[in-house]
């Protein structure tokens, strides 16, 4: 099969290696209808060190399940699936309290002990706890937006949808999302669904701002630093924003986010942050009785409502990819997504 390997940054290339194969009782196989490169990909595609070798990419899929180990009860081959970003059991505490990309026994692919993603066939480890079934939808014969936005699930959107739901987003309120990339624009959409009276959406990428109205962002601000944390304090009547949800993870969005969230509001970090220290002290959180959220999105907790949305119509979210490219042009896809024309890139396998 084909499957995707940084070997540093900037080299991403495409590879015929062995098929996985089921190695513990709870796997399961899954053929990939649809995988895509995230923008967390291109952390590494920035900063990896060159090796020798390669490390599996992807962390993101719907397909057929094509066999299931002894003990796999939930899903059987032929099912259509969508595997959550990272595997978990779905039964430890940690899981049933709805923190399942903290779970004691799961973990995240794009290694090499579980392989990637961005490829024709994975191995999906806790299958029970990992896969999610998508009943009454043929894959083959499926809308391509019903497909893009049910791959929306599996981490963009509803990592999106964790930044509002934690920063516990309500109606009437100010929300400001840091960011124009697909989290952030899913992020602006969940804020939308929860009633959120203003939106302000900090990015500068047009393309993606426009995008971002269409989902239901009232203001953009494109300036960034001190320039545009004046503009959404005067936004918001020089107060700041009750919810604010940071989608790139690098310190300037930090430093955005505190410098525009409100006196007692909250911060929720989705955004993988490439640094571990950051300012908490009274110029930036404390002194607003300031609160800090989110995390890596435990999408297995929200996904079966999101399913049922998606059958009901809800297909905003598939426009974020506004690129589709075959298992083949995946280093192209990265090119294109780091020189910012394309949002975000879908692998189709079958192209």
């Amino acid at each position: 099969m084909k499957a995707t390997f940084m070997y540093g940054a900037g080299d991403v290339r495409v590879e015929d290696v062995a098929a996985p194969e089921l190695k513990e009782p709870t796997d399961a196989i899954v053929r990939i209808t649809r995988t895509c490169i995230c923008g967390s990909d291109l952390h590494p595609y920035h900063s990896m060190p060159a090796s020798d070798a390669g490390n599996p990419m992807g962390h993101e899929l719907i397909g057929v399940v094509e066999e299931v180990g002894s003990d796999v009860t939930y899903v059987k081959p032929g099912d259509f699936v969508i595997a959550p970003f990272a595997f978990s059991d779905n039964t430890c505490e940690i899981c049933r309290a709805g923190f399942q990309t903290a779970c004691p026994h799961g973990g995240w692919y794009g290694n090499t002990a579980v392989g990637g993603l961005q490829a024709e066939v994975a191995r999906i480890p806790l299958a029970n706890g990992s896969l999610v079934k998508v009943p009454g939808v043929n894959p083959d014969t499926a809308d391509e937006a019903l497909l893009a936005s049910l791959l929306t699930l599996s981490d963009v959107y509803l990592t999106g949808y964790h930044a509002a739901f934690m920063a516990q987003v309500a109606p009437g309120q100010s929300v400001t999302v840091v960011g124009d990339g697909a989290v952030g624009l899913g992020a602006v959409l969940a804020a939308k669904q929860l009633g959120a009276e203003q939106i302000i959406l900090m990015g500068r990428h047009a393309s993606r701002t426009d995008l971002g109205r269409e989902f239901g962002a009232t203001d953009v601000v494109a300036e960034r630093g001190d320039e545009g944390v004046a503009k959404v304090l005067e936004l918001t009547g020089g107060f700041g924003s009750h919810a604010v949800l940071e989608a790139v993870g690098h310190m300037p969005a930090y430093e955005q986010s505190y410098g525009v969230v409100r006196p007692g509001g909250v911060i929720s970090r989705v955004g993988v942050p490439q640094y571990e220290s950051a300012p908490v002290g009274f110029g930036s959180l404390f002194g607003k009785n300031a609160r800090l959220a989110g995390g890596p999105a435990p999408v297995r907790a929200y996904m079966e409502d999101a399913i049922t949305q998606g059958h009901d119509g809800l297909n905003e979210p598939a426009t974020v990819f506004d690129r589709t490219l075959g298992i083949d042009d995946v280093p192209a896809g990265y090119q294109a997504m780091d020189a910012r024309e394309a949002l975000k890139v879908m692998i189709d396998p079958s192209l």
